[in-house]
């Protein structure tokens, strides 16, 4: 009875590894702010009239095509993944999953994600496929490169918006250009903080997207953080949401450049931390805010 026993723990000792495994590969809590940011521009996009099953196939989709994502990211860095403290323990780095292994979820999880999204329109189907190709192949590679990788993964970083708005609308809009914009400069000084924490463990594994650990990130966050204010006002000047909106981001927007520019000023660990956990907070609210000024 003992050994019965000992080898069920054993078996869901063994599956409970393999969710963990699966979970890291998808990086699962990244995915769902990602599959959070594209429903809620469905919901701003469409108002009250929700389609239900369109939605679930847009989370579902989306959900896998980051996934995908962000195996095949793993599949490539697998090597220098080792040297980070903050992903050594990465499936494939750990040596608890091979690369075939690897691809073949990744494979399986673009095909079956961009198939969803193509039922809802072709645009939502190409704009995944752009995602999950810029992402893994071009931001991926290039981070070992250049600064520039910051830029170009903020690409794949905001269509998720776009994708969650065409979903609703059938076609790219003014109101995607607005929220895919908003996303695409959030990412900058989130990624910038992020940087500054861990760019010993970047810099030790050869990554080149950040060339110091200086008053310099704080300044760029600073600097695209205030574009975030103009962009607080499209939604309004697109006739596609209210002025409370429009001020509750705009007041966001200046907020989040205030702790930019204390990272700026003070560049210490604190500092960092700050505007890391304030960027957070600030896309879960205005997204809110934006829908609720849509529905009411």
């Amino acid at each position: 009875m003992s050994q019965i026993s000992t080898d069920n723990n054993t078996g869901f000792s063994l599956v409970g590894q393999k969710f963990s495994d699966y979970s890291q590969l998808v990086k699962l809590r990244l995915n769902l702010t990602v599959v959070f940011s594209s429903v809620m521009a469905y919901l701003i996009a469409c108002g009250g009239n929700v389609n239900m099953t369109l939605l679930l196939v847009l989370s579902i989709g989306g959900f896998l095509v980051t996934g995908a994502s962000n195996a095949l990211n793993q599949v490539l860095e697998k090597e220098y993944d080792r040297d980070m403290k903050r992903t050594e323990n990465r499936p494939m780095a750990a040596n608890r999953m091979t690369t075939s292994e690897g691809v073949m979820a990744a494979g399986f999880m673009s095909v079956v994600g961009i198939g969803l999204l193509a039922t809802i329109n072709p645009w939502t189907a190409l704009l995944g496929t752009v995602a999950l190709i810029s992402y893994a192949f071009i931001y991926t590679p290039m981070k070992r490169v250049s600064p520039a990788a910051v830029f170009i993964g903020a690409v794949p970083g905001a269509l998720p918006m776009m994708i969650g708005c065409v979903a609703a609308e059938g076609t790219i809009t003014g109101l995607s250009i607005a929220l895919f914009s908003l996303q695409f400069i959030w990412q900058l000084p989130h990624f910038w903080a992020i940087g500054w924490l861990a760019f010993k463990d970047y810099d030790q594994a050869g990554f080149k997207f950040l060339e110091a650990q200086d008053e310099q990130l704080g300044k760029q966050a600073f600097i695209y953080a205030l574009l975030l204010l103009p962009i607080s006002w499209m939604p309004y000047l697109l006739d596609v949401s209210g002025i409370v909106s429009a001020i509750f981001l705009t007041i966001a927007a200046i907020i989040y450049a205030g702790f930019a520019w204390n990272l700026y000023r003070k560049n210490n660990r604190k500092a960092a931390l700050q505007l890391m956990f304030s960027s957070f907070f600030y896309l879960p609210l205005v997204l809110f805010a934006l829908y609720a000024d849509k529905i009411l």
